[in-house]
């Protein structure tokens, strides 16, 4: 027998600890049903913009000036609580991805692009889940200038209960 009663006692704590560790590791639970969701477009040929429909308990959103882009802002709300916003900001194409409600559960973005007549899948992106109020990812999206960018908004990381989806517009080519 190899160590005897030390081995068991390591056998067993190490049993303990895996168990701990996956029962403390539980998925979020889904939104049932899916959260209401708002989009807004702006055609940032005249931005800068912010105010109106772009502002919201959290930071507002303001899209920067840049020919031939077509930004998007989409808010997800549930029972009357605010608790995500999605943005494609065309001026440098960035996505950001706010979780706004510390529920212990979350939705994934996922982002593709057509340019050139080619469909490219860029990835899934989701806030980081923290015990922070407002959680934040921000994604540089490395698309080229010109490019249709397809956003679905998931809300299980499997992809099978689509929540929303919208088009944006990476700047045209000059």
């Amino acid at each position: 027998m190899i160590g005897g009663r030390r081995f068991v006692g390591l056998l067993v704590s190490a049993v303990l600890a895996v168990g701990a560790l996956f029962g403390t590791a539980a998925s979020a639970q889904a939104y049932s049903p899916n959260p209401s969701l708002s989009k807004y477009y702006y055609d940032t040929d005249g931005c800068p913009c912010s105010g109106g429909n772009l502002t919201d308990p959290f930071d507002g959103t303001s899209f920067a000036y840049d020919a031939g882009g077509l930004a998007v802002k989409m808010e997800m709300s549930d029972a009357g609580w605010f608790i995500g916003k999605v943005e494609f900001h065309p001026y440098d194409e960035k996505l950001w991805v706010y979780d706004t409600r510390n529920d212990g559960d979350s939705y994934v973005v996922s982002v593709s692009y057509t340019s050139g007549g080619s469909y490219h899948y860029v990835g899934i992106f989701q806030p980081p889940g923290t015990s922070a109020t407002v959680d934040l990812m921000v994604a540089d999206l490395d698309i080229p200038e010109g490019a249709y960018v397809d956003i679905s908004v998931y809300d299980d990381t499997e992809r099978s209960d689509l929540i929303g989806a919208a088009r944006g517009t990476g700047a045209a080519v000059a």
